[in-house]
């Protein structure tokens, strides 16, 4: 028997789970937690430093969130990495909305955007801000939204999110663009 690259071993298990196997989240888990965790990392990286969310929480709740969403019919790999991300957004912005309320608007939680999204790396933006003109920029175009969740949240490339939503790398990199100028405007 042939083994499966990883990448494609991915996308026959998500086609099974969309089919129906209960087996399939278990067997899936092993095969995408590293790459989980890392995108976690990298979300909590940008997060204030006394964040008490861990990788590890965020890829469990992630998952389980994940898991919950029967009706979602996965076509393969990019597919999955980017409505993780959507997850994994939702729920830091959960917790910083929850947190604000406790504090009553004081403490501000802070994600910093990356060179692509800002000019400069020092700079940082309120999470909930962010979400909340990403909530505007999806009822303006949904497309620039979705590619701002894949790109900035999924960490997927051009060519992936293009597979996604099935448009080619050139024409998600000139909207990328685009919703990166807009989304600036937006929340400065």
């Amino acid at each position: 028997m042939i083994s499966l690259a990883p990448r494609e071993e991915v996308t026959r298990m998500l086609i099974d789970w969309s089919g129906g196997d209960r087996q399939a989240p278990e067997k899936l888990m092993p095969l995408v937690y590293e790459e989980l965790r890392q995108l976690a990392r990298q979300y909590l990286q940008r997060e204030r430093p006394d964040h008490t969310l861990q990788a590890t929480g965020l890829v469990h709740e992630a998952y389980l969130r994940l898991v919950d969403q029967s009706t979602t019919t996965w076509q393969n790999r990019a597919h999955f990495f980017g409505v993780a991300a959507q997850v994994m957004r939702r729920i830091l912005v959960d917790y910083a909305r929850s947190h604000r309320a406790e504090k009553r608007g004081g403490g501000w939680d802070k994600l910093a955007f990356d060179e692509a999204l800002a000019p400069s790396a020092e700079r940082s933006i309120d999470l909930v801000a962010l979400d909340d003109a990403l909530k505007d920029l999806l009822a303006l175009d949904p497309r620039q939204s979705q590619i701002v969740e894949l790109r900035f949240f999924g960490g997927l490339t051009n060519e992936e999110v293009g597979e996604v939503l099935d448009v080619s790398p050139r024409t998600v990199k000139r909207e990328w663009r685009m919703a990166k100028a807009w989304l600036r405007r937006e929340i400065t």
